[in-house]
């Protein structure tokens, strides 16, 4: 399995985590402007799949409520989020 496969496969069990979190989902919901149906159909998009982890990463909070429930290390979801598209260290010099 490749870097970014393992990276996809940690973002949709991120996606499942917050699909399940009635608290949660809708301010993720609110952010990215998704009407519910389409967060099945945007799944399978490595793009998608970055925003995802760009919102949890977002609160350390969640990050730790996410890799608790899941059983990953907590720097499980920057590493995957590095390895997807637009995850890339920003190089300012």
């Amino acid at each position: 399995m490749s870097r970014q496969d393992s990276a996809e496969t940690l973002a949709l069990q991120a996606l499942s985590w917050l699909a399940a979190n009635e608290d949660l989902l809708p301010v993720f919901m609110g952010s990215t402007g998704l009407a519910p149906d389409e967060l099945a159909r945007r799944a399978a998009e490595p793009e998608f799949l970055g925003s995802v982890l760009d919102f949890l990463l977002m609160d350390d909070a969640w990050i730790m409520a996410f890799c608790d429930a899941t059983g990953l290390r907590y720097e499980a979801p920057m590493l995957a989020r590095a390895a997807l598209p637009g995850g890339e260290a920003q190089h300012w010099t």
